[in-house]
């Protein structure tokens, strides 16, 4: 069942650490985004759940948007990830010579995928 809660619903369950989920993925997660969770401040829905997941010590997943970088946001970046948070920025992997952008989009989804562990068959795992 698909539920959908508006941003500026702070008292959604997704807002609550005894709302019982395995994790959360904010993608696209904006900078805007990805610098609000970094200091803690929760402006909206998106915010609160991700702040949850780290206070509750669930998977946390952002896949940021934007390219290229500035030094503030690398800085957040990375104390998100020292906090706990999984960086995984839509880079796919030209590796896996994909054939066309759903085997593009898929390797990036069976990546945040694997940081829940959900098994899937998203992409062809690597084998000797």
């Amino acid at each position: 069942m698909e539920r959908v809660y508006a941003p500026e619903d702070l008292a959604a369950p997704p807002a609550s650490g005894s709302w019982k989920l395995d994790g959360t993925v904010v993608v696209p997660c904006s900078m805007s985004s990805v610098g609000a969770i970094a200091a803690g401040v929760c402006i909206n829905l998106i915010h609160r759940a991700a702040l949850v997941s780290l206070k509750e010590g669930r998977p946390l997943v952002l896949v940021p948007r934007e390219t290229p970088l500035s030094v503030p946001d690398l800085r957040n970046l990375t104390a998100l990830a020292e906090a706990g948070t999984a960086i995984l920025p839509a880079s796919p992997a030209f590796y896996q010579v994909p054939k066309s952008i759903d085997d593009m989009v898929d390797f990036v989804a069976g990546k945040i995928l694997d940081r829940l562990g959900v098994d899937h068959g998203l992409y062809t795992r690597w084998s000797n």
